[in-house]
């Protein structure tokens, strides 16, 4: 998702549910292509205007970001500064599903554009609704 971000030459802010978490997606940012990297910061890092992907435990945004990301069931903001919104959820969660269905049901009731996409058996990214 966010190789895709920056391809369109845009920014994300990645939020995670704690700095532990925040510490373990920067290290796998650097290590999950033996080919390179996705170029992220964090707090500890600084220069947070300059990073394209800002990884934190708070939805600011201090690179101009246009993609929220919010992952380890970080709850959403209001959606009115952010153009674009993703939400990873364990679909096998009750609670995590349940929650996400209202959302998507209030989002979709103040016109906000939903998409869902399910990973599917091979891990590639699949709309699904």
């Amino acid at each position: 998702m966010l190789e895709k971000v920056l391809a369109r030459g845009q920014r994300a802010v990645v939020v995670a549910g704690s700095d532990e978490r925040v510490e373990a997606l920067a290290s796998a940012l650097w290590t999950y292509d033996d080919r390179g990297f996705l170029p992220h910061g964090t707090a500890k890092d600084g220069f947070a205007a300059d990073q394209p992907v800002w990884i934190a435990t708070r939805a600011e945004n201090p690179n101009g970001a246009t993609m929220l990301v919010l992952v380890d069931g970080v709850q959403p903001p209001e959606l009115g500064p952010w153009p674009s919104l993703c939400l990873f959820f364990d679909d096998a969660d009750p609670g995590a599903l349940a929650g996400t269905r209202d959302l998507w049901k209030r989002w979709k009731a103040e016109g906000h554009e939903v998409r869902y996409f399910r990973q599917g058996e091979r891990g590639a990214w699949e709309q699904a609704g």
